[in-house]
């Protein structure tokens, strides 16, 4: 890249020829009083500096301004220490500047016999072309090649050149007194003055910071480029995908004509249209009705509880699996968790990625962990108030915790929870995490035997933390990427599913106790309204259920157009003797290793129940001590922490979901936690959670870590997650690595279509929606034979919630580009 003209360029180096080209026009008087005569005088360097580019010498006035400047500093230097020349040689230009500078006549250069001679310059045409340009001309009727004799001067380096004005002849000079030249020999005899060191290094360093700098511009510059193209192709992309979602809209509508049209000559249709029944009111009626989708899938609900994936959480007997003679049944079954995740993460601890250390490790997306605001929290817990040592810190607490935090917890909900009353002191619990409460919960509320009810997918910890300690047995709600029935949304938990979940376990003798709900939930990023948290606490009182509300990411809200409501905020909850809310610092304050987790309730049956198992997962004095002066911070919590936390999620997130956007992969688009749930469907070959754990494992071998959509029970194969709370660099390689994979198993699925070209499309594969972006390409009907007219309205309703089309495209914009049309189009309407 060419910086010339750039002001920053200051240290670079001129040639002799150069230098007497500029002291031939500095020295001019009228160009001396013109620089006497005015404070500011870069105009008068930028018209020398014009001059010299017409000569073939390429300077800007800031540069001729700094070279004028360096060479009165080395005249001054040689005159003030009166430094006489030695051996015949001194500094070159010495005599020109003291006669500019003592108003003697201005002096030119030539090399006869290894001597400077002085001549008069400026004479004739140069000085009258100065006077009558005053360098507002293009360029003087200088010729270069009128100083032939100045390409023979000897150059010498500018740092070079400071030194050599030191050396200093030793041969008396006429007029000089006796005293003084033994003042002048002495001189002459004294050690290197160190300020030649330390102006070598000034100038060394500056030069090496200005390309320094000129690096970082260069580099800055191509980010931005490479930045600018990246938005480009994204544009492209888009614009492309929304002009492939018009074409899929108007051909689902186009099959739907089709249909109707064969319903109106007699033949056989999925829905009987009555003659005279306009379409409005065909679609009104229709709306709601679906195929049924996902043949697999209905299936597997189809059958007993028995047969499903959920044997292995306690539906099954343990004689099922490969026993261990060194373990009880329980241990047998206890080893089975240790499956394909626990493998990830002993590749992931065996092979960290490292940017010094370790640059081809396993970067880390499976781990719900913030990693971007470990700055912040680790200068406020090593500051003073933090760190107390005091006798009851140090001896057996309350096994609830301490009252001090206790006090302090109920005063931080109350405040974030927004909750209408103050909360008590003493309906708080702490323990050591939250997957502790979870277990605890789980034995004092049910049985053995008995279960839980949680839709899925959900993280799948849970899983472990119910039934490992208490045997308690798990009840999906399966929720999946279709909009059916009352959904709004893919993945979206109603009411009607909890009724047919528990209905079906009750069924089949199952006794549930209790209901889950994650807020924001986990892996989705699902916020629940009001609304919906009223509808779920009134189904669980409707059937005598508990409900533990998991809100371990309630400050985990990054975005402004998203609200987050917890159940403690709620004027009136429904049941609130069976309603136990769980929260923890370890995901909103960004310090996983920090096991904390608490728990409110009003119950105090549960509240003591509970409180006899806190012996085992109690939490250290000391950790009580930092996290309740954590929570008594207000100020720096609201001020600086929140602030930079939801900040650097955003951008994060932004980040990732516009790489997925490039790549054209689905994704649910939420503002809540630390995760991305994406739609890999296209990717896998037969639709199958065996092809899911291939993909799984590819991503492995590739140096990457995500977490499947089985571990968290999806009921759909080929969607995973991702966490993008991670560093800008950790991203962008990891994002690297994913592309490479998915590019890869693209053209190997291409491959494979080309050679089995009539191979029909895989069923179970929904279409994604309004909150999901980029519809897939390979689920939309083929033919209008192959789908019936209610599938194809909900798939034309799928299509335009996707999309702003219609706010776009409106019926009188269309009449003002197209009157004619328009008109034809009114004259028929009103005929029918």
């Amino acid at each position: 890249m060419d910086f010339r003209g750039k002001k920053y360029e200051r240290g670079s180096n001129w040639s002799d020829p150069e230098v007497v080209e500029l002291l031939q026009l500095w020295a001019d008087e009228s160009v001396q009083m013109e620089l006497e005569s005015c404070l500011r005088n870069q105009h008068v360097f930028n018209r020398i500096a014009e001059v010299l580019r017409e000569k073939g010498i390429h300077r800007t006035g800031d540069q001729c301004r700094e070279k004028i400047k360096k060479m009165k500093l080395e005249y001054r230097r040689i005159k003030d220490n009166s430094k006489a020349p030695r051996s015949g040689r001194t500094w070159k230009f010495y005599e020109v500047m003291d006669r500019v500078l003592t108003s003697r006549p201005a002096l030119a250069y030539s090399s006869l016999s290894g001597s400077m001679m002085a001549q008069q310059v400026l004479q004739g045409s140069m000085v009258e072309s100065y006077h009558h340009h005053q360098f507002t001309s293009p360029a003087l009727p200088f010729e270069h090649s009128q100083h032939p004799e100045l390409m023979e001067i000897k150059c010498f380096s500018e740092p070079n050149m400071a030194t050599s004005t030191r050396i200093q002849n030793v041969a008396p000079r006429p007029g000089f007194s006796a005293l003084h030249r033994l003042r002048k020999r002495r001189k002459g005899q004294r050690v290197k003055d160190p300020l030649d060191d330390l102006l070598l290094k000034t100038l060394t360093s500056q030069r090496a910071m200005e390309e320094r700098f000129l690096q970082m511009e260069e580099r800055r510059f191509q980010r931005d480029l490479d930045v600018e193209e990246r938005r480009m192709q994204l544009e492209q992309r888009r614009f492309e995908l929304e002009r492939e979602h018009e074409f899929r809209m108007f051909n689902v509508f186009a099959q739907m004509l089709s249909i109707l049209k064969q319903s109106h000559s007699g033949s056989s249709s999925s829905v009987a249209m009555p003659r005279g029944l306009d379409f409005s009111q065909a679609l009104s009626e229709i709306t709601g009705m679906g195929g049924g989708g996902g043949g697999d899938l209905q299936e597997m609900r189809a059958r007993p509880l028995s047969e499903r994936r959920v044997d292995m959480h306690g539906f099954c007997s343990p004689s099922d699996f490969q026993r261990s003679p060194y373990l009880s049944a329980r241990g047998n079954i206890a080893s089975i968790f240790r499956g394909s995740t626990e493998e990830g993460y002993k590749a992931y601890h065996a092979d960290k990625y490292d940017e010094d250390k370790n640059p081809n490790g396993i970067i880390n997306f499976g781990t719900s962990e913030n990693k971007l605001c470990f700055d912040l929290m680790s200068k406020r817990l090593t500051q003073t108030d933090m760190n107390l040592m005091e006798p009851p810190l140090l001896q057996y607490p309350d096994w609830t915790g301490h009252m001090f935090l206790r006090e302090e917890v109920a005063r931080f909900l109350t405040y974030y929870c927004k909750a209408p009353a103050p909360l008590k002191a003493e309906n708080v619990i702490v323990l050591n995490g939250c997957g502790s409460l979870f277990s605890a919960l789980a034995t004092v509320l049910c049985d053995p035997g008995e279960a839980v009810l949680i839709a899925t997918p959900f993280y799948g910890g849970i899983t472990q933390s119910v039934f490992l300690y208490g045997n308690v047995k798990l009840v999906y709600a399966y929720l999946d990427s279709k909009i059916t029935g009352t959904s709004t949304r893919p993945f979206q938990l109603t009411v009607e599913k909890l009724e047919k979940a528990l209905q079906n376990a009750r069924a089949e003798g199952v006794t549930v106790r209790a209901l889950i709900l994650l807020n924001p939930q986990n892996p989705l990023g699902d916020i629940y309204s009001l609304s919906e948290l009223r509808d779920y606490l009134e189904f669980a009182k409707r059937h005598e259920l508990h409900v533990i509300v998991d809100e371990i990411y309630m400050l985990s809200v990054f975005d402004d157009s998203a609200t987050f409501h917890s159940v403690l905020g709620m004027d009136r909850l429904p049941d609130p003797q069976r309603t136990h809310v769980m929260w923890g610092i370890t995901k909103d304050f960004a310090v996983s290793g920090i096991r904390f987790g608490t728990l409110y309730t009003e119950n105090q049956d549960v509240a003591n129940a509970v409180a006899s198992l806190c012996y085992f997962h109690g939490v250290c004095g000391p950790v009580q001590h930092k996290v309740a002066q954590l929570l008594r911070d207000r100020d720096w919590i609201n001020q600086v922490y929140l602030r930079a936390n939801r900040a650097r999620l955003k951008a994060a997130h932004t980040y990732v979901t516009d790489e997925l956007k490039t790549l054209g992969v689905p994704f649910l688009n939420r503002n809540a936690g630390f995760f991305v749930w994406i739609d890999f469907r296209k990717y896998l070959k037969t639709g199958t959670f065996e092809e899911e754990m291939l993909l799984w494992k590819r991503f492995l071998d590739n140096k990457v870590l995500l977490s499947c959509g089985k571990a968290f029970e999806c009921s759909e194969p080929g969607w995973f997650r991702i966490i993008f709370a991670d560093k800008t660099h950790r991203l962008q390689l990891g994002m690297q690595r994913i592309r490479k994979v998915l590019e890869e198993r693209e053209q190997e699925i291409l491959a494979e279509e080309k050679e089995q070209p009539c191979q029909s499309e895989q069923d179970g594969k929904a279409d994604s929606t309004d909150e999901v972006i980029f519809v897939s390409r390979h689920q939309e009907p083929t033919s209008a034979s192959s789908s019936n007219l209610g599938d194809l309205i909900g798939l034309l309703q799928q299509q335009m919630r996707s999309s702003d089309w219609l706010q776009k495209n409106t019926a009188e914009q269309f009449a003002q580009e197209k009157p004619e049309i328009y008109d034809v189009f009114s004259k028929l309407v009103g005929k029918q």
